[in-house]
This record gives structure tokens, sequence and C-alpha cells, in this order.
């Protein structure tokens, strides 16, 4: 449908977007100790680095809008690239479907092409901090929920005016932060997308170095502080944990994703 976009935010304009639970989280305030006189000290001191480092952090997203439908736990992306994905294997409690994100997409089948979005942030530090530990740690935290600020307001952008499938969308924040749009915005490395590997293929998508992203070996994103995933607006898209996945799938995978079964073994060890 389009090449990618590339969005540019300054720092003011996604702090509202900004998680505060995840980052107390990452220093280990959970619960009410999220409220804490302390947890309250050190947001203090992210508010006042934000303010000090506004001008030397660089906030980044490019997003694109891709024809797209599903072939069976694939997506189709242009009509080109082949997108693997995982579906659950265990069976649930309950007796519920086994999912997977294919199934929020209109099948191949129908004929009929469907929209998926795929989607990178990045924040780019201009400067480092030397020998004082807790600014160190604490900048590498603020822009780690930076990154995920910045993919929040440009789903936003992309479900309201890109893509327009909620042009009347008008959500509080808190809202937002709540996933109570429609849609869904699964980020790579997460339950449902757990294969790190896949961010080759949004790297052909969207040319993440127009944003300073480079990747490793291994699909691992530098700088570290990045976000990359897909974007769908089935209304009744929701978010899920793959789980635990068998041998039979491992190899069915490896083959649609056209690498050695070793290879995704080390890829998917965490749902092995």
């Amino acid at each position: 449908m389009q090449d990618s976009h590339l969005l540019t935010y300054t720092v003011p304009e996604v702090i509202p977007y900004i998680s505060w639970g995840y980052f107390f989280h990452a220093w280990g305030f959970k619960g009410a100790a999220s409220r804490s006189p302390e947890a309250r000290q050190l947001q203090a001191d992210a508010l006042r680095m934000l303010e000090e480092w506004a001008d030397r952090l660089h906030v980044r997203c490019l997003y694109r809008l891709c024809r797209a439908n599903a072939d069976g736990d694939n997506l189709l992306l242009e009509g080109a690239t082949l997108f693997p994905l995982l579906r659950q294997q265990t069976p649930h409690a309950g007796g519920g479907p086994l999912l997977c994100l294919s199934d929020f997409v209109r099948p191949l089948s129908t004929g009929i092409p469907d929209t998926v979005g795929v989607f990178a942030a990045s924040v780019h530090e201009g400067a480092a901090i030397a020998d004082d530990p807790y600014r160190h740690l604490l900048l590498q935290t603020l822009s780690d929920r930076l990154a995920e600020a910045a993919a929040e307001r440009m789903h936003l952008h992309v479900r309201r005016e890109a893509w327009g499938y909620a042009p009347d969308e008008d959500l509080p924040i808190a809202d937002l932060l709540a996933e109570r749009f429609q849609g869904i915005r699964p980020a790579v490395g997460y339950p449902s997308l757990p294969d790190q590997s896949v961010n080759f293929l949004l790297d052909d998508l969207l040319d993440l170095r127009r944003i300073g992203i480079t990747l490793t070996e291994n699909g691992a994103m530098h700088p570290h502080s990045s976000v990359s995933g897909l974007m769908l607006a089935h209304p009744a898209a929701r978010y899920f944990s793959v789980g635990r996945i068998g041998e039979d799938q491992l190899c069915d995978y490896a083959r649609r994703r056209g690498l050695p079964v070793g290879v995704m073994r080390k890829f998917l060890a965490g749902v092995l």
C-alpha cells in the first residue's frame, strides 16, 4: 500500500504516554510499593532527567501499512513477504480456541485484501553518562519507556488518521495505556510474537536504519531502547500467550521460516 513513514517526536510530546507502572516495575517497585515515598522520589528524579535531557534524546518511529492476508498460520504481506506465526498448542481449561495472530486477518481464500501494520520505535541518547551508575540506569529505563510511549502515540495516529479505522476515537490517555482501543499492537518478543528473528522480516519491510536501528546476528535491536511489531485492527483481536509448543510445531515453523530447525530452536528456546 505504501512505503514506511517516519515520525519524529520531542520528549515532551511522548511523556504523557509513558506507562509509569512498567517503569516502577523495572526498578523493583511492585503493587503498593509503586506508591511509596521512595518510588515517588524516583519518579521526580526521572521527570527532572527528562527535562534535562529533552534536547539530547531522539525519539523516532517507523510504520508501514501493508496489503495483507492470512494463509493458515502465516501472514502474506505485500503479496511477497511470508511472515510465519505460532499457534497455541496447549488446550485451554475452558475449551477455547487455540489462537494465532493470523486469526485476526482476512484469509487469502476470500480473495479480498486486508491490512496489517508493521512498526518500530527507538530512542537514541545524544550523549552518555559517565561515572554515575544511578543516573545511567535511570536514563536507560526512561529511554525504554519513551520508546514504548512513542509507539503508543504512533499507534494512535495510525488508528485515527493514517489507517483511519477509528477516526472518532477519543480516549483519555489512561484508557490508551489500558489498551481499551480497537485493535492490538503485539511487539516482537512478547507472548504472542516470541520469535526475535522476525525482526529481519520487519527490517525488510521498514528499513530500520532510517531511525538508526541495527540488528545483531540474533535479531536483537540496537539501541536497546527500541520496540517493533505488528498492528492489527480486527475488533475481536486480543492479546494472548502462545505458551509452550511441541517439536512438531517447531519443525513446521522452521520450514515456513526457511531456516534450519537448530536455528529456530535457539530463537524459540523460551517457548519449547
